[in-house]
């Protein structure tokens, strides 16, 4: 079996016993995204000489007894955390050019494990979108069919791991941008508490509800790539001072006894009825494990996709106020300060950023205010109570993590509307601030289905070893992808 192929768990093995070097590892990897990567666009940087530099270093340490289990282990990093001496765009034309000074917390603490960073990930412009139709610089393709998409925002990252280009990646999520191209690409992709993984050097859209997370083929890879990179972080202010999130009893748990939730408010109009099918078996195969699933209620959930695309975009035409091409990026020259600020955000900016930003500066604008934030914020509290209140009574809440599976490029291209409701199972999550995961459970149409867990606030731990167990029922993750 090809290196490329294993887990990182399984590569960690080998490195260990002196079976293959570090060096070995990252160039089989950087050979196969050079041979691979243009049926799958899911690089948008790949910086051979410095990743085979760091595996050499990795090496000396594994030689040295200096190891952890990330040492030697390559990643991929989606494109919006800003990595020292390597360009950092967002998929953007705006930060075309633009080099950070210093690494995302996320990046210094895997530098600080000795993990190898491949490069920079695919993804929608500024994470906005599910599809990563959005990138200004090309598609991000599904390595199931490549005619289809990966799922957005964090495509590139998606992608990657499904393509063995890849054995671990890093997205960002702020409605479903880990756990939808997880969902579409047949892997793991897990959202963690909001604060327990530092955003500092996150390129910021959303800042309330955005969260850096793994994703990875298994689950046991996602809860060591979560070890590695959580835990409180002082230069962000939102950072919770909990530890780090531990794998260390991940396979300890249980799925007898386990009260698991299923919100009838999940199945929208728009959910495909074979996914619906794929759904439906895995919830019976967990109640022949000993877990009880019970139907119940949360009738805020058909409001989150609305409430989402009025608060998301708020912070958004806040945050992106920054590119004006003075500080980042390149800049279009125009008469005085003003005409130059218009030019550059004008040609920088793709459509939909363009969108996100007018919708959200009109939604935050005088006499609009209170008509729109205001009351997506109470029903955003209203939302994370109930679904606090269901906590009281069950230990996961369980769900498709999408509506369908991944579609063809351009088939939702004209339908925005469309193209937004693809988040309607993972955008409560992020409303709540709760841990959520996708893992595969099935297929429809011949292409992966996720299912999601979400657990309250800080049951983190809890939440992935019930995945864990759940994903050693569904014995799903070996499948791969046929073209492999």
């Amino acid at each position: 079996m090809s290196i490329t192929s294993l887990t990182a768990v399984e590569i960690a093995a080998k490195l260990r016993s002196k079976e293959v070097s570090a060096v070995d590892v990252a160039t089989a990897f950087l050979d196969r995204i050079a041979a691979e990567d243009s049926k799958y666009g899911a690089f948008l940087a790949v910086d051979r000489d410095r990743a085979l530099g760091e595996a050499a270093a990795a090496q000396g340490r594994i030689d040295s007894g200096d190891a952890s289990l990330l040492t030697g282990i390559p990643v991929a990093v989606k494109d919006n955390m800003s990595s020292e001496g390597i360009e950092t765009t967002c998929a953007s034309k705006i930060l075309k050019g633009y080099v950070p000074p210093f690494d995302a917390t996320v990046i210094e603490k895997l530098k600080a494990q000795g993990a190898v960073i491949l490069g920079k990930t695919n993804l929608d412009e500024f994470a906005m979108g599910s599809s990563t139709e959005t990138s200004a610089y090309k598609f991000a393709h599904n390595p199931w069919d490549i005619t289809r998409t990966p799922g957005g925002s964090s495509g590139g990252s998606a992608a990657a791991v499904a393509a063995d280009l890849a054995p671990l990646s890093l997205g960002s999520d702020t409605g479903g941008s880990i756990r939808l191209p997880a969902s579409f690409t047949g892997t793991v992709g897990y959202k963690p508490t909001y604060g327990r993984c530092s955003r500092y050097g996150l390129v910021a859209f959303a800042s309330s509800l955005d969260q850096i997370g793994p994703i990875t083929k298994t689950v046991e890879d996602a809860a060591i790539l979560a070890e590695a990179t959580t835990g409180h972080d002082e230069r962000d202010a939102t950072s919770n001072p909990a530890p780090p999130v531990s794998a260390r009893d991940l396979k300890n748990g249980s799925l007898k006894g386990l009260k698991l939730a299923f919100p009838r408010e999940m199945y929208g109009e728009g959910t495909d009825p074979e996914v619906q099918k794929a759904v439906e078996a895995s919830l019976e195969a967990l109640r022949r494990e000993g877990a009880s699933v019970d139907e119940i209620s949360i009738p805020s959930i058909p409001l989150g996709v609305t409430t989402y695309y009025i608060i998301a975009p708020a912070e958004a035409s806040s945050n992106l106020a920054r590119f004006d091409g003075v500080r980042y990026g390149p800049r279009s020259e125009g008469q005085g300060h003003i005409d130059v600020v218009a030019k550059t955000r004008a040609e920088g900016f793709g459509h939909e950023v363009k969108a996100r930003i007018m919708i959200g500066t009109y939604a935050l604008s005088a006499g609009y205010y209170d008509a729109f934030y205001l009351r997506a914020q109470q029903v955003r509290a209203m939302m994370t109570q109930q679904f606090l209140e269901a906590f009281q009574s069950y230990d996961f809440i369980v769900s498709p993590t999408a509506p369908v599976v991944a579609f063809k490029l351009g088939d939702l291209s004209q339908d925005p509307m469309q193209m937004k409701m693809l988040d309607y199972c993972t955008i409560p999550a992020n409303m709540g601030g709760m841990p959520g995961i996708s893992i595969p459970c099935g297929f429809a149409h011949g292409l992966p289905v996720g299912l999601q867990l979400m657990g309250a606030p800080m049951e983190d731990e809890r939440m992935l070893q019930a995945a864990y167990c759940a994903e050693q029922l569904f014995a799903v993750s070996p499948k791969r992808p046929p073209a492999l």
